[in-house]
């Protein structure tokens, strides 16, 4: 059932619609991971304001309207978003839950925390516009005033809470650019001549997912809400945390796991040769209560964290002495040392990555697990 949208749109929306047939004032997003559809988005544009509707599947089912107005720089005047209960989606009655308004070189913010209205001051910049994570209508409105300004590259603020990110947007080609996120890398988009987003490829985020433009009447957002109501995508890459004993030694791996969602993994979504985070979001951390040796490499007890470069033919695993920070900040000058990987296929299918520790006739294993397709490392407990 999950993948009937994607159905629909590969088989019948995406190849009935050119570019030139449809409103470029009045259109649809569709946004796919892997497999799973994680959002869809319904909007119209004025030459100062526009209005959206958005179903989002992560981590529950979420109905939002929001109406944004911008000022003579092309940033937030005022900015408005709409619940409705999930049960009845856009049919229900809505609740106001964020208000953002200009006031001077500033924005007040209203947004509903803990079902109480908290008001905050965020900074005002010419041109800011809001970032809502994994929804990409804001993304329409920042390649329309890129284009617009007839530069090869353009900073463009985006207001995520109350402070504000730089995202930077290159001119690449007649029909393609890109926007750098500020931590979790570049995405590739095509475009029309005015700027109208058409597909965005994050491929090479951490985030990995793609979006759609399609026909605003192409999509019954009623019957997808339906659909969708009870059945959320959940979360992208939830923490998890294993424990492992065996001798007189105990281990405990804490890791983000992401989802398969279809896609194609080691040589894909995880490049080879590349540094990789070894999991999602927070830095995969392992603990080890006895001294370990992988081959000549001595690991004390204690704290670390694991990074990874898979190869088609193994690889290495890198084990750092930095711990609480980001999967994105790898500073190989902290490495303990980098051991070697060896690669196997399994028959069952792993859905989520997933990190064992096992007991072998010489000591242990950590093995790295996603698809089918296993990373290992062996080990001596000292």
């Amino acid at each position: 059932m999950k993948n009937l949208l994607l159905t629909l749109l590969t088989l019948t929306l995406f190849a009935a619609c050119s570019i030139t047939e449809r409103d470029s004032d009045r259109a649809a997003f569709v946004t796919l991971l892997g497999n799973d559809t994680l959002a869809v988005e319904a909007f119209e544009k004025t030459d100062t304001s526009i209005t959206a509707k958005v179903i989002l599947r992560s981590p529950e089912t979420r109905f939002s309207t929001y109406k944004l107005t911008w000022d003579e720089t092309g940033g937030i005047e005022t900015m408005g978003r709409t619940d409705y209960p999930p049960h009845l989606g856009f049919t229900g009655e809505g609740a106001i839950s964020q208000t953002v308004t200009r006031v001077g070189d500033s924005l007040q913010v209203d947004a509903l925390r803990n079902d109480e209205m908290m008001s905050y001051m965020a900074p005002y910049e010419e041109g800011v516009l809001p970032f809502i994570d994994m929804v990409h209508w804001p993304f329409e409105i920042a390649f329309n005033n890129a284009v617009a300004t007839g530069q090869d590259t353009v900073n463009q603020p985006l207001l995520s809470g109350n402070s504000i990110s730089n995202f930077i947007i290159a001119d690449i080609e007649d029909d393609s650019m890109t926007i750098r996120h500020p931590f979790r890398g570049v995405m590739g988009v095509n475009v029309d001549d005015q700027g109208n987003l058409e597909y965005l490829d994050a491929g090479l985020t951490t985030r990995k997912l793609k979006v759609h433009r399609v026909g605003i009447d192409e999509l019954d957002l009623d019957a997808l809400g339906e659909r969708y109501a009870n059945n959320p995508v959940g979360e992208l890459s939830g923490a998890a945390e294993a424990e492992f004993s065996f001798g007189d030694a105990d281990f405990v791996v804490e890791f983000g796991s992401p989802q398969k969602r279809g896609r194609e993994l080691f040589g894909n979504i995880v490049p080879f040769g590349e540094v990789w985070r070894t999991g999602a979001n927070r830095a995969t951390h392992f603990s080890t209560s006895n001294d370990l040796r992988f081959g000549d490499l001595e690991v004390p007890a204690g704290d670390y964290t694991l990074f990874s470069i898979p190869e088609a033919d193994g690889g290495m695993l890198i084990i750092n002495e930095q711990t609480g920070q980001n999967g994105n900040s790898y500073n190989a000058d902290r490495d303990l040392g980098r051991v070697p990987m060896d690669v196997s296929s399994i028959d069952d299918d792993v859905e989520a990555f997933t990190i064992t520790v096992e007991e072998t006739d010489e000591g242990g294993r950590i093995n790295l697990m996603w698809g089918n397709t296993v990373y290992s490392s062996d080990f001596v407990i000292e």
